[in-house]
């Protein structure tokens, strides 16, 4: 089969995208696509000057995803200044970080990558639901394969074990999401992705070796376990614009252990298809946010 590339993306004319963490890495690579083919994107990030210089003539709308108030200030902003919304690119994370809280009190990490989202998403359902074939795509990673679902994620804090919990999230949910949508009968879908070793800037904070081992100066011998961030991003680009991409897939590297290569179809592990702790997820979100979404289990 032909590897699928940018060149891929289905025309965008009409089409209203927001990608949250669009000012750098991934979310700048699927934002760059996305407006090449002629979507509108609106760019939701903390750095507005960051974006805005990024891509040039691109909407950009400030978004804090450790702050709920700034979460509900973005998508009102979205929802007052956008006639619908046809994509969601849940982007946006922070990767092993010293224990930190977020301004509502949320261990940063869990914080962050899954409630900042959950909450977005939530808030900004009802627009992509007025809006056939509409997408939510949340971007998870395979250090989910690790991860554990600990409701109380301040115990032992370790910055990788948080990191792993916080992507296991983003599956339950997205999953969950689909689960909700079809019980609904609404056409909007919600898929996730992964992009592999992507090479960003989420990798300041890992080790020095780790930053060795998949850096561009061992590109001959590592291309097989990490890939630039053009590549990276070919994942989310998929499962946002592939017709044939369907809500309650995932997307990642066709390569060893899907560390990097072309974006395809992919399984996650046993635990992220775990129905029921994707439901006590949900609960929690919704109980820690105040956010409860348009659509029922």
């Amino acid at each position: 089969m032909a590897r699928w590339t940018a060149a891929d993306v289905p025309d965008q004319s009409g089409r209203i995208a927001v990608v949250t963490g669009a000012s750098a890495g991934l979310g700048l690579e699927t934002a760059r696509v996305l407006a090449a083919r002629g979507a509108t994107v609106v760019l939701a990030c903390r750095d507005t000057a960051k974006g805005a210089a990024a891509l040039g003539g691109a909407r950009v709308v400030e978004l804090d995803l450790a702050s709920l108030r700034s979460v509900r200030e973005a998508a009102e902003n979205i929802r007052s200044t956008c006639p619908r919304l046809d994509l969601l690119v849940n982007n946006a994370g922070v990767m092993n970080v010293p224990f930190q809280r977020t301004e509502d009190g949320f261990e940063l990490t869990f914080g962050t990558n899954h409630l900042g989202h959950f909450a977005l998403t939530g808030l900004l359902l009802t627009h992509l639901l007025r809006t056939a074939g509409s997408r939510v795509v949340t971007v998870t990673s395979n250090a989910h394969r690790r991860g554990r679902l600990d409701l109380d994620p301040e115990q032992e804090y370790k910055p990788g074990t948080a990191y792993d919990r916080s992507k296991l999230a983003n599956l339950l949910f997205a999953y969950e999401l689909q689960h909700r949508l079809d019980a609904a009968g609404a056409t909007t879908a919600s898929l996730a992705t992964h992009p592999g070793n992507a090479r960003t800037d989420l990798w300041r904070t890992s080790s020095r070796l780790e930053r060795v081992l998949i850096g561009r100066a061992l590109r001959p011998v590592n291309f097989w376990l990490a890939q630039d961030a053009h590549q990276g991003a070919l994942p989310q680009l998929r499962a946002a614009t592939d017709l044939s991409a369907r809500g309650g897939e995932c997307y990642g590297p066709d390569g060893w252990f899907q560390y990097a290569g072309s974006p395809v179809r992919v399984r996650t592990s046993p635990s992220s298809y775990d129905g029921e702790a994707a439901m006590r997820l949900w609960t929690l979100s919704e109980q820690l946010t105040g956010v409860s979404y348009p659509v029922a289990a």
